[in-house]
């Protein structure tokens, strides 16, 4: 079984995916239909913005979505140009990339998909003005320890996105993260900060949960159950309930992204190969240190999408 993953926040780069929209131009539609639906040229934001300015959520959501579909797209049609096409059974993301699977997976329309990151992402924004906050990766430690560090701290700070055994991320106010830092420093883990400009997925974001919920509770958007296997962050393992998506994903933006979970569920059910599709490599070597036994390739530019052994 194939699997398609779709790259998380903090993967943006200036740039991502100009090679493959110059190789693969029908996937210009994916642009115009983005930047019909968030109001601004996402061509542009995608490749001309500084760094700074692609990191804001409010760009960086949209753009990392964007830039998953179109290798995703480009994938599709290099399959059926070489007569060995990309199937993919199953979809899974790292916290924003479960959008990509939606939209992947024919839950979502392509023009809902960016009304629903429309939403999140200004939701989010607003979120991380109003409650300060940050991320950052733990190495090298169990993650049964990040939790017992974290929640002996006197500074708000969580464990909140479960990437492989030895790498947890944290968030939790700028206090909270700087005082346990040194804490992991003493115990030899490896401490990096995101690049992020909130405290995604903890309690930090609750406005913005509650305000993401009512927002698309009246959007009218139609969640059609999926054509592929889908795993969700929230259960850690394939979701099977479809009854509330707007409750489920609301809950995702406070609720820990449960991805070593994920692929452990997946390999279960078999899947072997693992294809990410976006900007960097993160998930692709997430997969390599948690899961023994399968194969992984990340799709992100045109030289990666030919070398990627994913067809037929």
């Amino acid at each position: 079984m194939k699997i398609a993953l779709f790259s998380g926040q903090g993967s943006q780069t200036v740039g991502m995916g100009r090679d493959i929209l110059e190789a693969y131009p029908h996937t210009e539609e994916l642009y115009s239909t983005a930047s019909d639906i968030m109001g601004r040229d996402m061509k542009k934001i995608c490749f001309e913005s500084t760094q700074e300015e692609l990191s804001e959520t409010i760009n960086a959501q949209p753009a990392i979505l964007l830039t998953s579909l179109v290798c995703i797209s480009a994938a599709i049609n290099r399959g059926h140009t070489t007569g060995k096409p990309f199937v993919y059974e199953g979809v899974a993301g790292h916290s924003l990339g479960e959008y990509a699977g939606m939209a992947m997976a024919g839950m979502v329309s392509l023009e809902d998909v960016f009304r629903l990151i429309k939403a999140r992402s200004e939701a989010m924004d607003r979120a991380s003005h109003e409650n300060r906050g940050a991320m950052s990766a733990v190495m090298k430690i169990a993650p049964e320890k990040v939790e017992e560090v974290c929640n002996n701290a006197k500074n708000y700070v969580s464990a909140v996105n479960y990437n492989s055994p030895v790498q947890t991320v944290i968030a939790g106010t700028p206090e909270g993260i700087a005082e346990v830092t040194e804490i992991f420093a003493d115990m030899k883990a490896r401490v990096v900060p995101l690049k992020v400009a909130g405290a995604f997925h903890s309690k930090l974001m609750q406005s913005a949960s509650d305000k993401f919920y009512s927002e698309v509770k009246n959007m009218n958007i139609e969640f059609r159950k999926p054509q592929v296997r889908y795993y969700s962050n929230v259960t850690g393992g394939e979701l099977k309930d479809f009854s509330d998506m707007p409750e489920l994903l609301a809950k995702h933006i406070i609720s820990p992204v449960k991805f070593t979970s994920e692929l452990s569920a997946m390999q279960g059910d078999g899947a072997e190969i693992f294809a990410e599709f976006g900007a960097g490599k993160t998930l692709t070597g997430l997969v390599k240190k948690t899961l023994k036994g399968v194969k992984a390739y990340s799709v992100e530019d045109v030289k990666t999408l030919e070398e990627a052994e994913i067809y037929g």
